[in-house]
């Protein structure tokens, strides 16, 4: 989906999607604004290997059912990590085993072949100590990918919200039951605390 023209500033994603209707080739430029965040989303929570066809393959369901893309939304991104979530969702079953090698032995494929570009405070944490790995992989999923979703993709809770098709309510109370067992389970780490404030 190279090639596209560069997209103006005034149009919104609601714009682009409703254009390509008509003009499929301006679908691209979703693609080119939004694809490197969710490549490093995927790639945070299943490695670099699963990130590449999990990256196409949110694009290629967001063009295929873009027809019922909600217009009142002039921002897509929600929408496509939503996508990106529920084929995450098919490979829960590697992303907890991922982790809970990452607690059992301080190291894990997964958080090794994450880009030194794409290491932040977060990622080094999970990568050094194995209790978070824990903890993470002992969340329920929905839990996981809440918390997932605010930490790593920095979306607040109305764009979480709108990316899982759950009330605003249902993101606090997972991020909250989340974050009360992730701080057990490193002894009320404050950094970790730190790192979780609440984005509205």
């Amino acid at each position: 989906m190279s090639g596209s023209p560069p997209r103006a500033r005034a149009e919104d994603d609601s714009e682009v999607v409703a254009r390509s209707l008509e003009q499929p080739e301006f679908f691209a430029r979703l693609y080119d604004h939004y694809a490197p965040d969710i490549h490093r989303y995927v790639a945070r929570r299943l490695g670099d290997g699963m990130a590449d066809d999990i990256t196409a393959d949110t694009f290629l369901t967001a063009f295929r059912i873009r027809g019922r893309y909600d217009r009142a939304h002039a921002n897509a991104r929600p929408w496509l990590y939503g996508i990106a979530g529920n084929l995450i969702g098919k490979h829960r079953r590697t992303e907890v085993r991922a982790l809970r090698a990452l607690a059992r032995t301080g190291h894990d494929p997964v958080a090794a072949s994450w880009s030194q570009t794409w290491v932040e405070r977060t990622d080094s944490r999970v990568a050094a100590e194995g209790p978070l790995a824990g903890a993470l992989a002992a969340l329920p999923a929905g839990d996981r990918h809440v918390l997932l979703l605010v930490a790593w993709a920095d979306l607040s809770y109305q764009e979480v919200a709108e990316a899982l098709g759950i009330p605003v309510g249902t993101v606090r109370s997972r991020l909250n039951r989340a974050r009360r067992k992730v701080r057990t389970a490193l002894g009320a780490d404050p950094a970790f605390a730190d790192d979780t404030k609440e984005v509205t």
